[in-house]
């Protein structure tokens, strides 16, 4: 087969990429084409977060503004805020949200809404990449057929393929550069194209046979840790009704050197991928008359340990003769994950909720977050985690375990805590006082 054009630009790094959404995953993406050589334009309708870019100033904590702006100096890395001149990119790569409804639905419209501005001006010889975690089917069902109105085809006339974002935040170990990309387009040479892409940003690259197994291979991932999260929370549970202390069941079970994998219990899960989808799998699979009964009773158990923390909590009090309602209750830590401040689906908010219905008064503290949005959009800053702080506390959470903690002086100063991931176990004073999930 001979060697498309396309081809030649990017082994010469003179393809011109436009990524599209610069968020989570779009900005770490765009800094790894722009440091690998290529000249990259994000897009992005959010003006501040391309104002920001145009400034060196990055939004995203994987980021560095230091690692940005040269970039931006350069002329290696530029945004815009609208879809003109899409025509001129060689590939365009699309990273935008992909919610859900309130009745846990697929919401694709930002899917749609971008694939349709690029379809404006969609030439002969470029690559169309989906990367936003979707439903299988959704490249060849949605995007295809919207690419290919204008009259070229997909796999003859341009290139269409889908590359699932495996972006952790917060990971230092693990990278959008040094995480293996999987690969699956609508035909063997969209495949070929776009893997030859990646490769020039990124470590490793997997090629699947199908767009549609690229998209099920993402969806399989987040699957298997919301079910096995799952799992280990209502462990937790029963360790609960038995008396047992689930974390020394796990760390007995984790000496086995074969057949065990170590998923903790937790107060519930939160970010964009492992609360919501598992979710597009289960609608998907609805359509073709078949229930996903493992993802929904995940989602069952994992969306009900907010409501299990609250309940702790208000047991906790009521031994010390003190009711939720009045009682003053500090959060520590209110991300969804340790060592971010990303509070994507964090159960953490969803904790202090219930226990405001329940008239407590909830402050809190995270290192990485000044303040939240409460009631609609009215905003509540963060306290200071001082010896005071938390001697005046009834009760203190410990929700997300950032390491930046020292859990010896919570402890110390603390009345009574409740440890929702085990950060205080290696604290020797004050145990009578702490009480695990």
């Amino acid at each position: 087969m001979s060697v498309h054009p396309l081809e030649r630009k990017i082994q010469s790094r003179e393809a011109r990429i436009a990524i599209v959404g610069l968020g989570y995953v779009g900005l770490p993406l765009a800094v790894e084409f722009a440091t690998a050589g290529f000249p990259v334009t994000g897009i992005d309708v959010d003006e501040a977060k391309v104002n920001g870019v145009r400034a060196g100033r990055s939004h995203i904590e994987d980021v560095p503004s230091e690692v940005l702006a040269p970039l931006v100096r350069r002329g290696k890395l530029r945004a815009q805020s609208h879809y003109r001149g899409c025509g001129t990119f060689d590939a365009i790569l699309i990273s935008v949200p992909t919610p859900l409804r309130k009745t846990k639905d697929p919401d694709i419209s930002y899917i749609v809404a971008a694939v349709e501005q690029i379809a404006k001006e969609i030439r002969p010889g470029q690559l169309v990449v989906l990367e936003s975690t979707t439903y299988p089917g959704t490249t060849e069902e949605v995007v295809r057929p919207r690419l290919e109105a204008a009259g070229l085809r997909a796999g003859e006339d341009f290139f269409l393929a889908f590359s699932p974002e495996r972006v952790d935040p917060g990971n230092r170990v693990y990278t959008t550069r040094n995480t293996p990309k999987v690969v699956g387009g609508t035909t063997a040479r969209c495949t070929r194209i776009a893997k030859l892409l990646y490769e020039s940003a990124i470590d490793h690259v997997h090629a699947v046979s199908s767009t549609q197994s690229a998209e099920m291979i993402k969806l399989l991932e987040n699957t298997f840790r919301a079910v096995n999260i799952g799992l280990v929370n209502e462990i937790a549970l029963m360790c609960e009704r038995l008396g047992l202390d689930v974390w020394e069941v796990i760390d007995g079970a984790a000496t086995k050197p074969f057949g065990f994998m170590r998923f903790y219990p937790g107060p519930g899960i939160g970010g964009h991928c492992i609360p919501l989808d598992p979710h597009y799998l289960s609608w998907k699979l609805k359509t073709l008359n078949y229930s996903a009964r493992f993802i929904e009773l995940a989602s069952e158990i994992n969306g009900g340990m907010p409501a299990v923390v609250a309940r702790r909590a208000a047991a906790l009090l009521n031994e010390r003769s003190k009711s939720v309602k009045g009682s003053n209750v500090f959060v520590v830590g209110v991300a969804y994950k340790k060592d971010t401040g990303d509070l994507r689906e964090s159960p953490s908010l969803d904790v202090m909720n219930l226990l405001r219905e329940q008239g407590a008064r909830v402050s809190f503290h995270d290192p990485y977050t000044k303040h939240i949005r409460i009631d609609g959009n009215r905003a509540q800053k963060a306290a200071a985690l001082t010896p005071a702080t938390l001697r005046k506390a009834d009760l203190v959470i410990v929700v997300t375990d950032h390491s930046a903690y020292d859990y010896d002086m919570i402890v110390k100063h603390a009345r009574l805590v409740l440890d929702t991931r085990n950060a205080t176990r290696q604290v020797k004073a004050g145990r009578a006082k702490i009480h695990r999930l």
